[in-house]
């Protein structure tokens, strides 16, 4: 049943999403031009509805810098898209072997498992018990992650619809797979959903109405969902979180940042099964009068 579901999920998103998604990411690359050109009209009026605050050179300066940046940037892009073209055989492949592999860890799992412990030693108390603490905290994280996933996305998208945003799919799937890199991922979305908003309905009352619904999302996201799903899940505080995201992100990057919060909960796994000195004991305050043994109770 597991394996029909995750099947189906994946037929499901090859299918019906993944066209969905390409077709309103080619109609939103065709429209950046307009939107180009419309920023820069709108910096190059800045100096004349603000002269206190921007002149003419200054405006001049950043078009420049953003001309050049959009440059490098399209290069970039096209020889990005060279080199996946170039690896779209790799890609077939492993679409075609991601299931096989799912199919048999969920057959033959008690066999891998058991030939994977006898290259192990025979003492494991301490790994077997950060294995287990680990396994509860990863699958409980992954099934939560995937359920908030998929409320997040289905919100937005039901929102961003019924105000007719352009690019209601893309941008819904960006909602919902920011949830994955906590604060950091919201942050980073929030700048395309602005913008597009803006260059479809200016700041007028529609765009007010999208920024709200957004942010309101976010909060019931931040404030409701992710306490109720994730409880008893991985009881990290938020400093621990972001120190995670920036240590693991310096380390490996893009995958370091995606992985940040499992790698903190292994982390936090193996301190909570380490041995410690139960014999320490803190030394209780000095109290006047009280320094002289007493007789033990019976």
């Amino acid at each position: 049943m597991v394996f029909t579901t995750f099947l189906a999920g994946l037929l499901f998103s090859i299918l019906a999403l993944l066209p969905l998604l390409f077709h309103q990411l080619a109609q939103l690359v065709q429209q950046l031009p307009v939107m180009v050109t419309q920023g820069l009209a709108l910096l190059n009026r800045l100096p004349r509805l603000y002269p206190q605050f921007f002149s003419y050179d200054q405006v001049n300066e950043l078009v420049s810098t953003i001309r050049l940046e959009l440059i490098s940037a399209g290069q970039a892009l096209l020889s990005y898209s060279y080199v996946s073209l170039i690896n779209i055989i790799s890609i077939i492949i492993y679409v075609i072997l991601v299931p096989v592999l799912v199919f048999f860890f969920l057959k033959d799992k008690q066999n891998i498992l058991t030939w994977f412990k006898q290259y192990l030693p025979r003492d494991i108390h301490l790994t077997a018990q950060v294995w287990r603490n680990v396994d509860v905290q990863i699958g409980n994280y992954i099934r939560g992650k995937v359920i908030e996933i998929l409320i997040i996305f289905g919100v937005s998208y039901v929102t961003f619809a019924l105000l007719h945003l352009n690019y209601a799919l893309l941008l819904s799937v960006l909602v919902g797979l920011s949830v994955i890199i906590p604060y950091i991922g919201a942050t980073v979305v929030t700048f395309p959903i602005l913008v597009v908003a803006y260059f479809q309905w200016d700041l007028t009352t529609s765009f007010w109405y999208a920024t709200t619904a957004y942010f309101s999302i976010q909060a019931v996201d931040a404030l409701l969902l992710v306490p109720i799903l994730f409880s008893e899940v991985v009881n990290l505080h938020p400093v621990a979180i972001i120190v995670a995201i920036l240590f693991f992100g310096e380390l490996w990057g893009f995958w370091g940042v995606f992985f940040a919060i499992p790698l903190a909960t292994l982390v936090e796994a193996v301190l909570s099964s380490w041995p410690r000195n139960r014999s320490y004991q803190r030394s209780k305050p000095y109290c006047p009068g009280k320094d002289r043994k007493e007789p033990a109770l019976p």
